[in-house]
């Protein structure tokens, strides 16, 4: 019996991106607001010049650090009083980082917004960092390392950034920090990181929801008008390769059923001017469960529950990244697979209808992704982080519905390159080595799980 025919995708309903206000304070703070008056509930969302592509070396992981202690007090609050004042008022402040900012968020509703956002405003502007606090905290991100690279998944992640990067650049080591890195940071180094990178000139407030532009504008002058301080970071060396040429390691996990693997390279700054047709090309190759390589991998080969492709979006060039766990008997073939069908999305067009599948999947869900005031307050933060046009949302769709084969053949040979792939496989290397050396792809590089590349001598 045959398969029955996959349903065509229907119509894809209106939609219009919330119009967008921007006004700067006096001292020199961006306030974005976009009205959502469905319901009424108000996002608040702060974008700090404060990112980990900031951090000095041997610093990593204290802008994660700062934003998870930024609620733990401020002025004469302590951190139980202020997770009590923001339950009070429905809400829950979270801070976190980024590589390229830090972020503080908060949702609340319409009547409690003018109380919410005061509080907001002085946990970002009058943070105390208590010492005790932040040693928990770090505490937390050691345990919480300790078990990301337990854990063969994480641990190929965070060795994969680690073989692909040289040594001296941010990239090669964990957004939140390593071991080393996070063990000397405490109170003192968190206040100094704070003081140089909060402020007025490196912050923007994104305000989303039942709330128009003027009641906003009045609320950010009430709360963030008398801020001072904080200077914009230097901006981060172009990411660069550990080495030219193709890799291929072996990270060694003991009798492992399976393997992580790990192929890719250096990618392109989110700001690049083919970032649709990247966008595009990718859905085809691992973006969408329906992509090349996961149809390869998965269903042609039963290799896999699922195999996906995928480009980190930063200021700087993010890492380009093929991720799957394989069977380990099958680790050499599953990756003799993987770069035939990056070689075949460099060699000719992709068929119109690929094309049309992945624009009107990207067109069709870009509705749904901007549903909640969270999510919109979450788009225009990036937008600001990335310098993007004022009309970026609301033509969005009409641009990705216009990318063609030929663009999409032009950015995958501009922007795939398989003769500089690093090839990596956390996996049990008395089954896997000797099949990957035979592939004849590159000398095999072993390595103990504990070997970090990025802190070696």
């Amino acid at each position: 019996m045959s398969a029955p025919a996959r349903p065509s995708p229907g119509t894809a309903r209106p939609y219009e991106f919330p119009a967008v206000h921007r006004h700067a304070l006096a001292n020199g703070l961006r306030l974005v607001v976009a009205p959502m008056p469905r319901l009424p509930l108000v996002t608040v969302l702060a974008l700090v010049d404060a990112g980990a592509a900031t951090e000095a070396t041997g610093r990593e992981g204290i802008a994660t650090l700062t934003a998870r202690t930024l609620a733990e007090g401020a002025g004469a609050l302590d951190g139980a009083t202020l997770t009590a004042r923001f339950e009070s008022l429905g809400t829950a402040f979270d801070g976190s980082a980024d590589w390229d900012s830090s972020l503080a968020r908060l949702t609340v509703t319409r009547s409690r917004l003018e109380a919410a956002f005061a509080l907001f405003a002085a946990v970002l502007t009058q943070p105390t960092f208590p010492e005790a606090d932040v040693a928990r905290r770090r505490d937390e991100r050691l345990a919480e390392l300790a078990q990301q690279l337990a854990e063969p998944r994480g641990l190929a992640d965070e060795r994969f950034s680690g073989f692909l990067h040289a040594r001296e650049c941010r990239y090669a080591r964990d957004l939140a920090g390593t071991a080393h890195s996070v063990a000397g940071l405490d109170a003192v180094a968190v206040r100094a990181f704070h003081a140089a990178h909060y402020g007025p000139r490196t912050t923007t407030v994104v305000v989303v929801g039942d709330i128009t532009p003027e009641a906003a504008q009045r609320l950010a002058e009430q709360a963030f008008g008398g801020w001072t301080g904080g200077r914009a970071p230097a901006p981060m060396p172009a990411p660069r390769a550990a080495r030219e040429g193709r890799r291929l390691v072996v990270v060694e996990k003991a009798e492992a059923p399976q393997s992580e693997l790990r192929v890719g390279h250096i990618g392109v700054p989110r700001a690049h001017p083919d970032y649709l047709p990247i966008v595009v090309m990718n859905g085809i190759l691992g973006g969408l469960f329906s992509s090349r390589i996961n149809l390869n991998l998965r269903e042609r080969h039963a290799f896999t529950y699922g195999a996906s492709s995928g480009y980190d979006w930063r200021r700087g060039a993010g890492p380009f990244v093929v991720s799957t766990a394989v069977k380990s008997e099958v680790t050499d073939r599953a990756v003799v697979e993987i770069l035939r069908e990056i070689d075949a999305m460099r060699t000719a067009a992709p068929t119109a209808s690929e094309v049309s599948l992945a624009t009107e999947y990207l067109a069709g869900v870009f509705p749904i992704r901007y549903e909640t005031t969270a999510a919109v307050a979450g788009a225009l933060a990036g937008a600001t982080m990335f310098g993007l046009p004022a009309e970026w949302f609301s033509t969005y769709r009409a641009r990705i519905r216009a990318v063609t084969p030929d663009d999409v053949l032009a950015a995958a040979r501009a922007h795939l390159d398989p003769a500089r792939a690093l090839v990596l496989a956390v996996g049990d290397a008395a089954v896997i080595e000797g099949p990957l050396a035979a592939l004849g792809i590159a000398p095999v590089e072993r390595h103990a799980s504990e070997d970090d590349p990025a802190e070696a001598p």
